[in-house]
């Protein structure tokens, strides 16, 4: 098969190599092999190109932590059975999942445990299937599962025209939530306002500090969805509202902050971390179902991922160079 491989170490552009005799992976207890049909590119596919991820797969290995594929085949069935119901899943079922690495999905045949697939939703297409599964899930779990957010409450969402962050803001809209909008430049404006968010603010042209506190009168925003770290996170204690909640989901702008936590005593807001790929192997039953819960809300057409590009299997190397500069919004996914 054709995959791409890392090598070593490095910038996408210059490490990714794609080898066209690759084995085709062979399915283990408890594993599926898929033929990949679309997958969806990741920050974290930045950071395991770079080596900076806290999973360090052997090299050489091929990235890609996102897919939707159709089942080729079953592998014998685990020694210890999975506490999940069993979902039989058969030749041509259409799947979404995160794969078994080092066998990623920047290939024509990838591996994804059993118990952790999900049946791709027939209301999106396969680069939009592929694209629900990480970005949504990691945007429910920090606005429901960690900050309890509520109708009427102020969302203030950071990088809201990216991958993730277009997910919150789709998600907060959902929850009835006032929906202000943090994005780079004009032109992810543009794309966060196109998404429905009641207020947007680019960081480039305003001070988003001064913005959340005149728009809320001085109280400032109830829940903070922060994938970004650094002067996000600053700024945002600034302006998070009393009792309010600041979500840590990531730190796409390179700079982990030190909080003072003497100002979240002060101003009393929760400081709150959000790690997605835990809840998988500590409680995935919930996983199961956010992900039916997402499936109805894209039924209903409220929330849909934000596919800015259907690229071409040859332009891996340079989709994910992209994501890791920080150039795009929405999300870019590979068509095998």
């Amino acid at each position: 098969m054709r995959a791409w491989q890392v090598p070593e170490p490095g910038e996408p552009r210059e490490v990714l190599r794609l080898v066209g005799d690759a084995p085709r992976p062979v399915p283990g207890p408890g594993q599926l092999l898929v033929r990949v049909r679309a997958a969806a590119v990741n920050f974290p596919d930045t950071l395991l190109v770079r080596g900076q991820y806290q999973v360090r797969p052997p090299l050489p290995f091929t990235p890609g932590v996102e897919l939707c594929g159709e089942v080729v085949e079953r592998g014998p069935a685990p020694a210890e059975p999975s506490a999940l119901p069993d979902e039989q899943w058969r030749p041509g079922d259409r799947v979404i999942g995160t794969p078994v690495l080092p066998h990623g999905a920047f290939a024509e045949y990838a591996l994804l445990d059993a118990a952790a697939a999900f049946r791709a939703p027939d209301c999106l297409d396969d680069a939009e299937a592929a694209a629900l599964h990480i970005g949504h899930q990691t945007a429910w779990f920090a606005l429901h599962r960690r900050a309890a957010l509520r109708p009427g409450e102020t969302l203030l969402v950071h990088a809201a025209a990216g991958g993730v962050g277009s997910a919150a803001v789709q998600l907060g809209l959902a929850a009835g939530a006032r929906v202000i909008a943090v994005v780079g430049g004009a032109a992810k404006a543009a794309t966060a306002r196109a998404l429905g968010a009641d207020l947007v603010v680019d960081r480039t042209a305003e001070d988003f500090v001064t913005a959340v506190r005149t728009a809320t009168a001085g109280r400032g925003a109830d829940v903070v969805f922060d994938p970004v770290g650094g002067a996000a996170f600053t700024g945002s204690t600034r302006c998070v509202a009393f009792e309010g909640r600041i979500v840590v989901v990531g730190f796409a702008g390179g700079e982990i902050p030190a909080p003072a936590l003497n100002h979240a005593l002060v101003k009393n807001y929760t400081i709150l971390g959000l790690h997605w790929g835990l809840y998988q192997t500590r409680d995935p039953a919930a996983v199961h179902a956010v992900h039916r819960e997402l499936c109805a809300l894209a039924a209903k057409g409220t929330v849909r991922p934000l596919v800015t590009g259907r690229l071409p299997f040859e332009a891996v190397p340079d989709a994910v160079q992209q994501v890791a500069d920080g150039t795009t919004t929405g999300r870019l996914v590979v068509l095998p």
